[in-house]
């Protein structure tokens, strides 16, 4: 198994982004921000790809900033 040390910091960056995310949706008491948290801290370990994980991650973020801006 090769791994690529463009992937593991990008695996690395964002799950420490969904760490924070779901340690703030805890203490807010925010489900959005709950579940994006654990999803960006687990879907890196199934996604092969820097450019993929960072691009994922990215539409996730977005998904979360609409469904703040929309009252969730």
């Amino acid at each position: 198994m090769d791994v690529d040390g463009n992937e593991l910091l990008a695996s690395l960056f964002v799950s420490l982004i969904g760490a924070a995310l779901l340690v703030y949706g805890r203490k807010q008491v925010r489900v959005p921000h709950l579940v994006a948290g654990v999803v960006l801290s687990l879907f890196p370990y199934f996604v092969p790809g820097a450019l993929l994980i960072l691009g994922i991650a990215a539409g996730l973020l977005v998904l979360l900033a609409l469904a703040v801006r929309f009252g969730w």
